[in-house]
């Protein structure tokens, strides 16, 4: 009679442990996993389930060659990024991008709540970092351009070729306004102008994807699958510091700031923006890491070690600085343990308030559910396709034609030379520009630096341009660096000389003299002062040239026109006519700087919005 009690007691058990279990599986029910619900909703649930250790992971965002699968899981990392340079393999195929991509994000989501990193990378003209991608002109050439519509196109391209690697995000654009083009990152500035800078920010929506009419303004917006998550910068007036000298001081009243250096940020603000990237520099004496009425979002590379003189001489009052100040994600991108130490004793001690903690991983987790992370965590390669495919280079070869200033165009107004013939028996190409992919693009692509050559990238140089261009009767010699005696004894129809700035990035760009290196002034007088010659300035900023103009026919400011190179030639030969127009004051001599229009001593070469226009040539 005993054992129908204990199989009783048995069964009742089990019936109590089954409703406790069911409710336990209620109460612990993962919201946040659910994309049904409203953001708001989930990442509510999501806080509430972390812990303190997983809230600083999301915070942090590492290099990819200091992580692993391992440390994503370990220690929740809520990003990786790639630097100028940084790829799985030299000459990396889109499958290894995203391969590498995916192990890692494998690593994140193994962790206990499963949160998907975000990957990020510098896309500023294109996909940069990777091989065979196309490669736009720089944002001052794209200046020129004054078309809003093409920069979204550029977008949305920039957009594709990045997915087609797996990745994210970008950290573009920069919408600084380069108040002197000393600075060492003009070109990635659309224009000294803030009205151009703000039109431009239609990059944005190219790249993030075109927001609902419904969708609530200033609220983050990342549109499916073939968007990535934008990133304005630097916040705010990294384009004004003293003599142009990066990561310095900028001197300025409030009116000067919020009428130059914050119009663009408000437009890309309302255009639904993911991130926003606080400067290196100061702002009258205060370090933007550390300034609490200015600073939020992300910080740039290494930068908070820098709010101290030396860098990193008191890493826990930067930590303690740099978050207190608003920063919500912090590019280390190596030291991760000893930030994570540090933060966690800044909190545990309520030097760093928790609330605090938990604003910045919201904003986090509100980038990551808008992008759909948490349902599409791993990439694929339905894009892989797109990487440099031909449509996207025609469109960056429209770029290029349409970045184009015509700064002289012939001896007198109605002795032009622009357009060139076709068909001529003898023509010279010289220059250390014309044949040199790596300087045609300027800074940042596959090296942070940039790089020499045509081997390490694809597209086409200058003079391949010119050579598929002209008649086939026409002969075309190329000698990078003539002496006048050549070029006398040549017999040569007319020239075309292809000199400027050798690539370079950040600091190493700022220069005091703007002059263009040898052998660039000696080619320009052994051609010039012998031939007919045009003149085409690669640069990255409006350099000395008064010097020279008079022996030239005609001058090109070409800036820096990325991969397709075609599209020089394209209008230097009247396929296409000349409209662009100067987004900088360009200057006769760096004495007059900082200039701008409205300055009382305001005198230039060519004045802000200047640009000779042709006309598209009859067929030759």
């Amino acid at each position: 009679m005993e054992r129908p009690r204990i199989v009783g007691t048995l069964l009742m058990g089990i019936l109590v442990w089954c409703c406790m279990a069911t409710s336990a599986n209620a109460d612990t029910k993962m919201i946040y996993k659910d994309s049904n619900q409203p953001y708001n909703v989930r990442i509510k649930d999501l806080i509430g389930r972390m812990t303190l250790e997983e809230k600083i992971g999301q915070m942090i965002q590492i290099e990819r060659n200091v992580s692993s699968p391992e440390v994503m899981r370990k220690y929740f990392i809520g990003s990786l990024l790639s630097g100028g340079g940084s790829e799985p393999t030299p000459q990396a195929s889109p499958k290894d991008w995203i391969d590498m991509v995916n192990e890692f994000q494998k690593g994140s989501l193994s962790s206990r709540l499963g949160i998907p990193m975000i990957y990020g990378i510098d896309a500023v003209h294109g996909h940069n970092n990777v091989y065979k991608a196309t490669i736009f002109p720089h944002n001052i050439g794209l200046g020129a351009t004054r078309d809003p519509e093409l920069v979204s196109r550029i977008g949305v391209v920039t957009a594709l070729e990045v997915r087609a690697t797996g990745i994210h995000y970008v950290f573009a654009p920069c919408i600084a306004v380069c108040r002197d083009p000393r600075w060492g990152r003009c070109y990635e500035s659309y224009s000294e102008d803030p009205k151009i800078v703000q039109d431009m920010t239609e990059i944005i929506p190219g790249l993030q994807g075109q927001i609902p009419s419904s969708y609530p303004k200033g609220v983050p917006f990342v549109g499916g699958m073939e968007s990535v998550a934008a990133c304005a910068k630097h916040y705010i007036g990294d384009g004004g510091t003293t003599e142009g000298i990066n990561e310095n001081n900028t001197v300025i009243d409030n009116k000067g700031l919020l009428s130059i250096h914050l119009p663009g940020y408000v437009s890309s603000i309302r255009k639904g923006v993911a991130t926003v990237m606080i400067s290196y520099s100061s702002l009258n004496g205060v370090k933007m890491h550390a300034n609490y009425e200015m600073g939020f979002v992300i910080s740039d590379w290494e930068s908070i070690d820098r709010i101290t003189s030396p860098p990193h001489a008191n890493y826990t009052y930067s930590i303690e600085a740099s978050v207190n100040a608003g920063l919500d994600m912090i590019m280390l991108p190596y030291n991760y343990t000893e930030f994570i130490d540090g933060l966690t004793y800044l909190v545990k001690n309520n030097f760093v308030p928790m609330s605090r903690i938990d604003d910045a991983v919201k904003r986090i987790l509100l980038v990551k559910f808008t992008m759909g992370l948490f349902e599409n965590p791993l990439a694929d390669e339905r894009f892989v396709k797109q990487l440099g495919c031909e449509a996207h280079r025609e469109l960056a070869r429209d770029a290029v034609r349409k970045s184009l200033v015509l700064l002289k165009n012939g001896k007198s107004a109605d002795a032009p030379l622009l357009p060139l013939p076709k068909k001529a028996s003898n023509i010279l190409v010289a220059g250390s520009h014309a044949d040199n992919l790596g300087y045609q693009c300027g800074g940042w692509p596959i090296k942070w630096m940039g790089f020499s050559g045509n081997n390490l990238t694809t597209g086409t140089t200058i003079l391949t341009a010119i050579k598929n261009t002209v008649d086939p009767t026409s002969k075309v010699v190329y000698n990078e660096n003539p002496d006048a005696e050549f070029v006398k004894s040549g017999g040569f129809s007319y020239a075309i000389v292809v000199v400027g700035e050798h690539p370079y990035a950040e600091t190493k760009g700022d220069n005091l003299n703007l002059t263009i290196p040898e052998p660039g002034p000696s080619t320009i007088t052994n051609v010039c002062g012998t031939v007919k010659c045009v003149v085409v300035v690669v640069s990255g900023r409006p350099v000395v040239i008064q010097p020279y103009v008079a022996s030239m026919e005609a001058l090109v400011a070409a800036w820096l026109p990325g991969s397709e190179g075609q599209g020089v030639a394209d209008v230097l030969f009247g396929d296409f006519g000349f409209t662009g127009k100067l987004s900088f004051t360009w200057f006769k001599t760096v004495d007059q700087l900082p200039m701008h229009v409205g300055d009382p001593h305001y005198d230039p070469l060519f004045p802000l919005g200047f640009g000779l226009t042709t006309q598209p040539a009859k067929a030759q």
